[in-house]
C-alpha cells in the first residue's frame, strides 16, 4: 500500500467510495474541485491502481479541517484509516499546522475509537449536523506544538 496525494486519476474512485461510505456523498465534481483548491490536501491509500481509502482536508493558517475520511468496506480493519490520518498529520506538521478538527457522528463508534486513539478529544457538538439520518456531530480536535 502506498499513501500519496490525490490526483485526477483517483477522483472517480474517491467519488465512488463517497457513495459507498456516506449517506450524503460528495459528487465527483466536488471531489475534483479539491484538486484546484490551494487550501486542500487529499491523500489516497492505493494498491496498484486501486484506491483503498482517502482523507481530505483544508487548511487555513495553522488550523486544518478534516473533511472526509473513508476506507473501502472490503479493506477495513487493515489500519488504512490510521495510516492515512498519521500521514496527513506528518505532512501538516511540516507545513506548520498546529491543530486539526473534524466532525463525526456519535453513532460511528469505530471512527470515534480510531480518532481518540490518535489523540483527538471532543471539544463540542453541532446539533442536527448530519442528514440521512439526522444526527448531531461531535467536534473532535487534536493539537500539537510545531
Amino acid at each position: 500500500m502506498e499513501l500519496i496525494p490525490m490526483t485526477p486519476s483517483h477522483v472517480a474512485q474517491v467519488a465512488a467510495l463517497e457513495r459507498v461510505c456516506f449517506s450524503d456523498p460528495w459528487s465527483e465534481a466536488s471531489v475534483a474541485g479539491e484538486l484546484a483548491n490551494e487550501l486542500s490536501l487529499w491523500l489516497v491509500a492505493v494498491e496498484g491502481e486501486t484506491v483503498l481509502g482517502y482523507v481530505g482536508s483544508q487548511t487555513v493558517l495553522d488550523s486544518t479541517d478534516i473533511l472526509n475520511v473513508a476506507v473501502s468496506p472490503d479493506h477495513r480493519g487493515r489500519g488504512i484509516g490510521r495510516a492515512l490520518l498519521t500521514e496527513l498529520e506528518q505532512r501538516l506538521r511540516q507545513q506548520g499546522v498546529t491543530e486539526v478538527l473534524l466532525e463525526v457522528r456519535p453513532s460511528n463508534a469505530p471512527a470515534i475509537a480510531l480518532y481518540t486513539s490518535l489523540g483527538f478529544v471532543q471539544v463540542g457538538r453541532r446539533p442536527n449536523y448530519y442528514l440521512n439520518p439526522r444526527e448531531d456531530a461531535l467536534i473532535l480536535k487534536k493539537e500539537w506544538n510545531t
